[in-house]
């Protein structure tokens, strides 16, 4: 089956980390943008990640539910039918859920995880995200710690985050932080590692911070600095040995440079979320659209209008194919391409 289990999910890091290749992490928000998402990684021949965040789940729940855990479990839903359709491997991902949603949100996703289980159905999700990075370090990791044991249980794979990425993203905001919270240290790096190891066994992701901002931004305002990263894996390995290595993940990845992003692949990035660029590639189709048949679309002066174009069918397609077309960027700019291990 297309959504990778536990053991395939493993294969998939490993695969990025020894091959020097991220997978897109792609948030969506409804139905077409997870076709959109599907067909742009299996026109690119690689597996990939669908997340979606707890903004996005609530949206997908509708304005009159607002029901933030339902949307997640409907999302994931539908990925787990249309996934089965393509000769990839899709991972399912929850982003960016703040300490005071973790009992709102993460804990009933992996009730559920464990509720399918026990009925011998797969996992819904296969990673959940814990984004402590708001907390001191201590705090973070009193946290992220049971997490990942109740995680781990399940064969989940928790992500969690030290440093701050900047910007604003669904609805949290981060402008204004001082400059050097958005650069985690190599000492953070390595109390998240001896935390973290003490749970035997478990698999765990690492945002580490080096400058990233969510959002696009003109050149010269967001200042990367990726060799951080390099710094703080080395200190991990020196103190704890070559098996320390993270499985990196790029946040705020829209908009960033080829060369930056190429850069982090070589020290262990296997995950770049990519958001607000996919959002824009999604909407943009149905702006010029709207713009084409501004007097089909609208019912003007009396006038009937085009039922041809203003059926929601006629611009969510192109959507789906901007959304499509973004992804399969991605995928290039994270050398992804043809990378599947499906069948192998």
């Amino acid at each position: 089956m297309p959504i990778a289990n536990y053991k395939t999910y493993c294969r998939m890091l490993d695969n990025a980390r020894n091959n020097g290749f991220a997978y897109p992490a792609i948030n969506i928000t409804s139905m077409a943008s997870i076709n959109g998402v599907l067909r742009g990684f299996a026109e690119k021949q690689t597996d990939g990640i669908i997340q979606v965040s707890t903004g996005g789940a609530e949206f997908a729940s509708g304005l009159s539910v607002k029901d933030k855990v339902l949307g997640a479990i409907s999302l994931a839903e539908h990925v787990h039918r249309m996934a089965d359709k393509y000769n990839i491997y899709v991972a399912l991902h929850t982003d960016h859920c703040q300490a005071d949603k973790v009992d709102s949100f993460l804990i009933p996703l992996i009730e559920e995880t464990e509720k399918r289980r026990a009925q011998g159905l797969p996992n819904l999700f296969n990673s959940h995200m814990f984004d402590g990075s708001a907390l001191s370090l201590k705090d973070n990791l009193d946290i992220a710690v049971p997490l990942l044991e109740r995680c781990h249980k399940n064969e989940i794979i928790l992500e969690v985050e030290a440093g701050v990425v900047g910007g604003e993203e669904d609805g949290v905001n981060t402008e204004g932080t001082p400059a050097e919270k958005l650069y985690t240290t190599s000492e953070d790096m390595l109390e998240v590692h001896r935390r973290l190891s003490t749970v035997k066994g478990a698999k765990f992701m690492f945002a580490a911070t080096f400058g990233n901002v969510h959002g696009v931004y003109k050149p010269g305002n967001v200042k990367l600095r990726p060799a951080i990263l390099k710094t703080g894996q080395d200190a991990v390995v020196k103190e704890f040995g070559e098996d320390a290595l993270f499985y990196l993940v790029f946040h705020g990845g829209s908009g960033s440079s080829q060369a930056d992003i190429h850069e982090t692949l070589g020290y262990g990035v296997v995950k770049m979320n990519v958001d607000t660029d996919t959002q824009y590639a999604f909407t943009r189709p149905i702006v010029e659209h709207m713009f084409r048949n501004y007097d089909g679309v609208l019912k003007i002066e009396g006038e009937v209008g085009d039922k041809k174009v203003y059926d929601p069918r006629s611009y969510l397609k192109k959507a789906e194919q901007g959304m499509a077309d973004r992804v399969m960027q991605a995928v290039d700019d994270l050398k992804a391409t043809g990378k599947t291990i499906f069948g192998k």
